[in-house]
């Protein structure tokens, strides 16, 4: 899907951006150089360009540079961090590196999301020039087309498409989304540490299931007394055996936690990536307004006995900078109206990852107490059949059917 630009108030369906081309992003698992200068590759497979291309984390920073250059009045996705924070992780721990590929990777979901910035040169470049020559080709291309604004056959009239109170809306929009941006910011934090809990639980009933098999283990010489009880024997080949029970719990809970993070925690990170590079975004045309008013100030024409001293071509040079100033604070402001409709016609997906959410919960805790359920019985027929003892009466576990 390309989509060209549009005037201010109408744009891409939302199917349409969730239906547009993906590139998966894969960690090559050897990596390259020697001894200490070595480095991680991310292989990228798209659709779209057919044969995979292999890319260092510099090329990702070259481009996303690159980008901000090319479309400064347009959402560039945010990059993940070069390194770990000092005394958190290392950046060469496993960890590490796949957080980093997952940033990355919405890094270019977004890209390629994005109807105008997909479709540029600069993507093309990126997504099929030769490795060794990726950096190198990008910095050319952007030396050869210049910023959005120089290549856009709107730039000089885009005032006409805005509304009136433009401002005013702009004004209200960013409110709207910064004060989204947080509410999603603590609800991604939430959904991270109940994936974190999912997975300590399944370390927990490993670690639980490893000391029942070392209290049942054949190799352990109970004292004479603990011998001569013949159902003692036989129970500790039951509980040595219910230890594999257990890792199967401790695999659906890893199961949990990782669907957890792929299916919750991971879709609200990439939302949450959208609304930063819209905030970002409104920072730099704040800063990019204030400047360019700056400049205007000192560029307004001189008093007019000053200029009938000065040559034609300087006066001329100096509207022509006005006049490109004033177009490109209109242009600017165009495309974060855009912009914006953009990050509204994502808003539905808060309700699609809920619903990702409440499922992982329905499928992971049924899964987990349909096998407790199971295991239950399973123990009382155990101390049953070694002691010749019935249990005491249990009132039976009950089923919640989830539809």
């Amino acid at each position: 899907m390309r989509v060209a630009l549009e005037p201010a108030g109408s744009g891409p369906m939302l199917e349409d951006l969730l239906d547009h081309e993906s590139v998966k992003v894969e960690t090559v698992p050897e990596k390259k150089g020697i001894l200490f200068l070595k480095h991680v590759e991310y292989k990228l497979v798209s659709p779209h360009f057919m044969l995979p291309v292999a890319r260092r984390f510099s090329d990702f920073a070259v481009f996303h540079a690159l980008l901000l250059q090319r479309f400064i009045y347009r959402m560039v996705p945010p990059m993940p961090p070069k390194r770990a924070l000092k005394g958190v992780l290392n950046h060469r721990s496993e960890h590490f590196i796949e957080n980093r590929r997952r940033g990355l990777q919405r890094f270019m979901t977004l890209v390629m999301r994005h109807p105008i910035i997909s479709g540029d040169e600069l993507v093309k470049v990126f997504m099929t020039a030769n490795s060794a020559e990726v950096q190198v080709k990008m910095r050319e291309t952007i030396k050869r087309i210049g910023d959005e604004y120089i290549t856009c056959p709107m730039s000089a009239i885009v005032k006409r498409f805005m509304p009136d109170d433009i401002q005013t809306q702009t004004e209200v929009n960013r409110e709207f989304i910064c004060s989204m941006l947080s509410s999603i910011h603590k609800l991604r934090d939430v959904t991270e540490r109940m994936s974190q809990r999912s997975r300590e639980n399944s370390t927990d009933l490993l670690a639980f299931g490893k000391d029942l098999r070392a209290l049942g283990s054949e190799k352990a010489q109970p004292p004479q007394v603990a011998t001569a009880a013949p159902s003692w024997q036989n129970h500790r080949q039951s509980i040595h055996g219910l230890s594999e029970d257990f890792r199967i719990l401790a695999d659906k809970a890893a199961l949990q936690g990782a669907k957890e993070e792929n299916e919750v925690v991971e879709r609200l990170s990439l939302f949450l990536d959208l609304l930063q590079s819209y905030k970002d975004l409104c920072d730099r045309h704040e800063s990019g307004i204030f400047m360019e008013h700056q400049r205007a100030q000192q560029r307004r024409p001189e008093p007019l006995t000053e200029l009938l001293e000065q040559p034609e071509s300087r006066l001329a040079q100096q509207e022509n900078a006005i006049v490109t100033m004033e177009l490109r604070s209109y242009f600017s402001l165009f495309c974060l109206h855009q912009e914006t409709q953009l990050v509204f016609t994502h808003l539905p997906l808060t309700t699609n990852i809920l619903g990702a959410f409440i499922q992982s919960q329905i499928q992971g805790h049924k899964e987990m107490g349909d096998f407790w359920c199971d295991l239950l019985p399973k123990l009382n027929t155990i101390f049953e059949g070694n002691t010749g003892i019935s249990s005491p009466p249990r009132s039976p576990c009950r089923r919640i059917i989830f539809p």
